[in-house]
């Protein structure tokens, strides 16, 4: 391919993100005073090129006015100062607000006079908004340990366990302990155990369930239920495990009401352990035909076949229909503390 034909390639790159409003271009001449912008970077503002003039006072103007100080005034511009790069909010003309990252160049002549600046800006709203709300679940998580003692948790094809800073501080050890084996907040005598049966249970993609005694900096040492589960996607690739601890009551039940059991991941992780006899189980608890089930659950008869018959991937979304279909009429998919999955209709 020569060069032609990577500047081709490079334009149609450009004009389709554009196109789908994700990006656009800018420049400001300052010698001739002329302001170009792409048709994208109108869109990106939600403004329409017939309607309005291309002009970095207005583009500034737009910005919220907490994220302004983050990129350059237009007299700042026209001084030489330029903050080469820079993510803002800009409120759009309708109220509706995105989140651009903007990359700014500016060119000068042999003496350093500023001659124009050119930029371009990348639409991240989505980006931005998974990462707020990734922050928020997790002071969510932390807030719920420091008042529970009960948090979710996470392990990945890594093997590194992903809790709250506040888990570690409440059991006296450190996050890069416990991430790399939690069952140091277990007391010793029982340590070794869990630790075996847990590792054996995650090597072989099975669900893990105990109610060890913990150790807390405080001397403490409490009853948690810990619970862990592989997490699979939809086309039944293994992704991790996925669980949650929870002090107890020696008679199993939570010392307080807490939310982390309620966490949609791990919800979906468990919802997967459900398996054929255990679909066939609720159908008979509800003395429904597989039929019935398949109406109820939005799904086509061979769908519902081939979950009992364990012939759909482990991760698969008809699975989690069934078992919202099958919840919704009262049926109670429980996890037993010897790992089995029990099925009872409320």
């Amino acid at each position: 391919m020569d060069a032609a034909d990577l500047k081709s390639c490079s334009d149609i790159f450009q004009r389709t993100i554009e196109e789908y409003g994700l990006a656009g271009g800018w420049h400001w001449s300052f010698t001739s005073g002329e302001q170009r912008w792409s048709s994208g970077f109108f869109r990106l503002l939600g403004l329409k090129p017939h309607l309005s003039v291309a002009s970095y006072d207005l583009f500034h103007h737009l910005v919220h006015p907490e994220d302004r100080a983050r990129l350059a005034s237009p007299s700042e511009i026209l001084q030489g100062r330029v903050a080469p790069s820079a993510v803002v909010r800009v409120i759009r003309p309708s109220g509706e607000m995105c989140t651009l990252s903007v990359v700014s160049e500016l060119r000068v002549s042999p003496d350093g006079r500023p001659l124009s600046i050119g930029g371009v800006a990348l639409d991240v709203t989505d980006h931005e908004r998974l990462k707020q709300m990734q922050a928020a679940d997790r002071r969510r998580r932390q807030a719920l340990y420091r008042a529970t003692y009960s948090t979710t948790y996470f392990l990945g094809p890594d093997l590194v366990h992903h809790f709250p800073i506040e888990v570690a501080e409440a059991h006296g050890l450190s996050l890069e302990e416990i991430q790399v084996d939690p069952f140091l907040m277990l007391v010793p005598e029982e340590r070794e155990a869990y630790r075996n049966r847990g590792w054996e249970m995650h090597d072989r993609h099975m669900r893990f369930q105990g109610t060890p005694f913990e150790r807390l900096a405080t001397g403490e040492v409490w009853r948690f239920r810990l619970v862990g589960v592989p997490v699979w996607s939809e086309a039944g690739e293994y992704r991790g495990w996925t669980g949650m601890k929870y002090p107890i009551h020696d008679s199993g039940a939570p010392v307080r009401d807490t939310d982390s059991r309620d966490d949609p991941g791990l919800r979906r992780a468990l919802e997967q352990a459900v398996r054929g006899h255990h679909l066939r189980a609720a159908r008979g608890l509800l003395d429904w035909s597989m039929a019935t089930l398949a109406e109820a659950g939005g799904l086509s008869l061979s769908t519902v076949r081939r979950l009992e018959e364990n012939a759909e991937a482990q991760g698969a979304r008809s699975r989690h229909k069934a078992v919202t279909a099958l919840r919704q009429a009262g049926i109670r998919f429980i996890a037993m503390d010897d790992g089995t999955l029990a099925v009872a209709k409320f």
